[in-house]
């Protein structure tokens, strides 16, 4: 399989591929990665670190062409490949494309993945390691525009192959649970079906018990499916904090973010606030398009309510409009509306009967092989 992996600056791909690799290694799999990046400095050690962008567009252009022609070559040599690319940047020259179609459709990849990440995060990267002006917003609308360029490349290249049809993923890189996984389940474990986990989220936050249950759930679907997660990027905490500051009238608010203190100005978040609600809405309607079916967790709150939020409802039915499976995992003891067993392809009492049901079914894979990476769901 040919794999082109994409993603704005700031995301740090390198580490997360290379455990993609270490995983399909562990299963016996040859797969090579390539970073295109690292490869196009190798090719000019004129150039000092974290400048190769201030080249002129003709010899950027020229150095990017001559490292892919070399992976071109590399590529027919592994069974496996997977090279890490952007499909655009931002620079001094503007906004301009990382890509040529020519070496794309010769590389003709079977899987185009855009990678995203926490905006916090990778502002603290950004930070951390690089020279780059920007504000939330403008990473925000990086984000965007690498989603789109990168389904455009997909698109672009389509109509060319010969082979079965490739396609286009968005995979949050994960905080609790590494991804890393997700993506090589999408390479090699095609007898898998994959699934979009929906439950409530920001009004169960501080629901230690509730919490439990939707973290014992999503442990549970992982075995079985291949795993679409809304919470692997989890941007509402951001807002909802500088809005509470914002009414004690601070003007920065400090967050621990990949390790370290990083002050944010709170109108600076505020700014952002409808870009990071409306890509909230935009991303997890794009993870149920990806999915083959969406499978819906309900807890029962204290007062006996349904844990129901407005979020789970509106995925609940885009699922069903997008002619996805839906199946509700129903844990009150008041019986679900018409809204939710009208629409549902299945609706169960606990996960235990939900486990059986899919296993009976024959959905997704009765067996996973243990990886001998990092643990996937801590204790």
């Amino acid at each position: 399989m040919r794999i082109i992996v994409t993603g704005t600056v700031g995301l740090d791909k390198g580490p997360y591929l290379e455990k993609v690799r270490q995983i399909a290694g562990f299963q016996g799999q040859d797969v090579a990665v390539c970073h295109v990046g690292r490869r196009m400095y190798d090719e000019a050690p004129d150039v000092a670190p974290g400048r190769i962008l201030d080249l002129p567009l003709a010899r950027l252009h020229q150095l990017r062409r001559s490292v892919i022609k070399d992976i071109l070559v590399l590529a027919d040599q592994h069974e496996h490949v997977i090279v890490n690319t952007h499909a655009t940047f931002r620079w001094k020259h503007g906004l301009f494309p990382a890509f040529d179609f020519d070496q794309l459709i010769q590389f003709d990849a079977d899987m185009y993945v855009c990678l995203i990440d926490n905006v916090d995060a990778v502002h603290a990267r950004l930070i951390q390691e690089h020279q780059i002006n920007h504000s939330l917003k403008d990473l925000l609308v990086w984000r965007e525009e690498e989603i789109l360029a990168t389904e455009m490349m997909m698109l672009g290249c389509k109509l060319h192959r010969r082979s079965a049809p490739s396609v286009f993923y968005v995979l949050a890189l994960g905080r609790e649970y590494s991804t890393a996984e997700t993506l090589y389940r999408l390479m090699m474990r095609t007898d898998m079906a994959r699934a979009y986990l929906s439950f409530p989220m920001t009004h169960v936050a501080d629901v230690t018990q509730v919490q439990d249950e939707i973290d014992r759930f999503r442990r549970q679907m992982w075995d079985h499916f291949v795993i679409f997660d809304p919470a692997d990027v989890e941007e509402h905490e951001l807002y909802q904090k500088a809005a509470a500051a914002s009414q004690w009238g601070q003007k920065v608010i400090e967050l621990e973010v990949l390790d370290q203190k990083i002050r944010f100005d709170v109108a600076e978040v505020l700014q952002a606030a409808g870009d990071i609600n409306a890509q909230i809405y935009a991303r997890d309607f794009q993870l149920i398009d990806q999915a083959d079916m969406i499978i819906s967790y309900i807890p029962e709150l204290a007062d006996g309510k349904p844990g129901l939020s407005s979020g789970v409802e509106r995925e609940l039915q885009h699922a069903h409009e997008a002619t996805r499976e839906v199946f509700v995992v129903w844990r009150p003891r008041v019986l679900p509306s018409p809204f939710i067993t009208e629409t549902a392809t299945r609706v169960f009492t606990d996960i235990a009967e939900a486990k059986h049901y899919f296993q009976q079914a024959g959905y997704g894979a009765s067996e996973i092989p243990p990886s001998n990476i990092d643990t996937l769901f801590p204790p």
